[in-house]
């Protein structure tokens, strides 16, 4: 079973009305981000094309966490919309709007609908590393095998 902390959200004007973020199922990894575009004015995102969507939230993460922005794999794979950034991070000290990058590589002009499910949002804790300067590093079988070295 994973473990539960509380981050604290806060819904803007624009995002009146909609849902929080909800895991889909009890299992699910991520929150569902839902779109605070207004009703009337879906965003059309056109193939080639990106555009920043408004979620209508900001969050208080715990120090220690952060949040990752996601595609959702159902956009990416029937309109071939996915995000940017992908992840996108958002820090424990971020207190604005949370705001999804989405690009569509797909043939279609994609339309952006209020509530629609645009990104997850995963909480993951966060190891911080303290950088050590050296004169060299120890050596492994993989060396500096770069891109394609350890297989096709």
């Amino acid at each position: 079973m994973s473990a539960t902390i509380k981050v604290d959200v806060r819904q803007l004007p624009h995002a009146e009305g909609l849902p929080l973020p909800a895991y889909q199922t009890a299992d699910a990894a991520g929150l569902d981000l839902l779109a605070a575009v207004p009703e009337e004015a879906p965003l059309v995102l056109v193939s080639g094309k990106y555009a920043m969507v408004p979620t209508g939230l900001t969050i208080a993460l715990p120090p220690g966490y952060e949040a990752q922005v996601r595609p959702r794999s159902g956009l990416a794979a029937k309109h071939g919309v996915t995000v940017l950034n992908s992840p996108g991070t958002i820090d424990a000290d971020y207190r604005g709007e949370i705001n999804v990058l989405l690009i569509n590589h797909g043939e279609a002009p994609f339309s952006i609908r209020r509530g629609e499910r645009i990104a997850q949002m995963v909480i993951a804790p966060v190891v911080q590393a303290q950088l050590v300067p050296v004169t060299a590093l120890p050596s492994t079988e993989r060396g500096s095998g770069g891109f394609g070295s350890t297989g096709r």
